[in-house]
């Protein structure tokens, strides 16, 4: 490409070449020098309508403040969201949390407005510098709500731990006898007597309650039915197993009402008296059995908490060995 500049009738003339790239970058120059002298005429109008409220320059700076307005608020509602969602579901954290709270101090014999800090009222003078508090950001408080998160997490973790051993050991004690099996008196106690046959001193492994045949027995504590049988000397005979080796037995029945393998609740029925077998008339011969050897039943009956903390302290030393 070529460029002819000519100037008054005798100049000489001037020819300029211009090859392809070289028109490309002057074309290129020339639409971005144009571009930043727009943007500048832009800006200084804008400005300048600003400033001095021309009509049209106005109305398109109240446009463009009403855009950015818009995608700021934007931008706050989803971050609120965000944070409505986080603050939510932290509520419901705590709400479990207290629930479980209320319950672990139920079982634990605490009352929950014990632990609750007692406010006081502030007396005297007050006074001291003045800190203004700065109003944190939102990331500052996206990590707040994480960290109370984490710790509200921790502490669900916690209190399920604590519920989980008060239930073990409520759990225990449901499980030794320490209910009567029949309301009444004991007729015979554990020890040594006159056999009622023979005459002959002779070992009595349980206790006695004398009742009309068909009075309501009762399981002592929770288990599971181990058998029910008949035998010579006990009659229609039922066990409950309490687990870890400690058995209860109720012998001379007219009716047993489960079967074994049934999962049997304290106090519920589940035999009525009789006088089957080796009996004199009708009561319910009612046995303690730890690793299969007798134990005197009046001590769990008689004993309760006590009882119950003993076994299981002897549980935990046989657990260790």
């Amino acid at each position: 490409m070529q460029v002819i500049i000519t100037h008054g009738t005798l100049a000489r003339s001037r020819v300029l070449h211009f090859n392809r790239w070289q028109l490309a970058a002057s074309l290129a120059a020339l639409t971005l020098a144009m571009l930043l002298t727009a943007a500048a005429l832009y800006h200084f109008y804008l400005q300048k309508a600003a400033r001095e409220g021309w009509p049209l320059g106005s109305q398109l700076v109240q446009f463009l403040v009403r855009d950015e307005f818009a995608q700021r608020d934007r931008f706050m509602r989803e971050n609120l969201d965000a944070m409505a969602q986080r603050v939510g579901e932290m509520q419901a954290k705590l709400v479990k949390l207290e629930a479980m709270s209320e319950r672990v101090s139920g079982m634990a014999g605490v009352k929950p407005e014990d632990l609750k800090p007692v406010a006081r009222a502030a007396a005297g003078g007050q006074g001291g510098p003045y800190v203004p508090m700065q109003t944190p950001s939102l990331e500052e408080l996206n990590v707040v709500v994480k960290a109370l998160g984490d710790v509200t997490d921790q502490h669900t973790d916690l209190f399920t731990y604590i519920e989980s051993r008060l239930f073990e050991g409520r759990l225990q004690a449901l499980m030794v006898p320490t209910s009567r099996p029949v309301e009444g008196s004991v007729g015979s106690g554990f020890g040594f007597r006159s056999d009622p046959f023979t005459g002959s001193p002779a070992l009595h492994t349980g206790l006695d309650f004398p009742g009309d045949t068909g009075t309501p027995i009762q399981a002592a504590a929770g288990g599971v039915v181990l058998s029910t049988q008949y035998h010579g000397a006990y009659g229609h005979v039922l066990e409950i197993d309490h687990g870890n080796g400690l058995v209860t037995r109720y012998a001379h029945t007219s009716k047993i009402l489960v079967k074994p393998g049934d999962l049997v609740r304290r106090g519920q029925r589940v035999a009525e008296v009789g006088t089957s077998g080796r009996s004199t008339g009708p009561h319910l011969h009612f046995e303690v059995l730890v690793e299969g050897v007798p134990q005197d039943p009046a001590k769990f009956l008689a004993g309760g908490p006590a009882v119950t903390e003993r076994l299981a302290q002897g549980r935990a030393s046989r657990s260790r060995r």
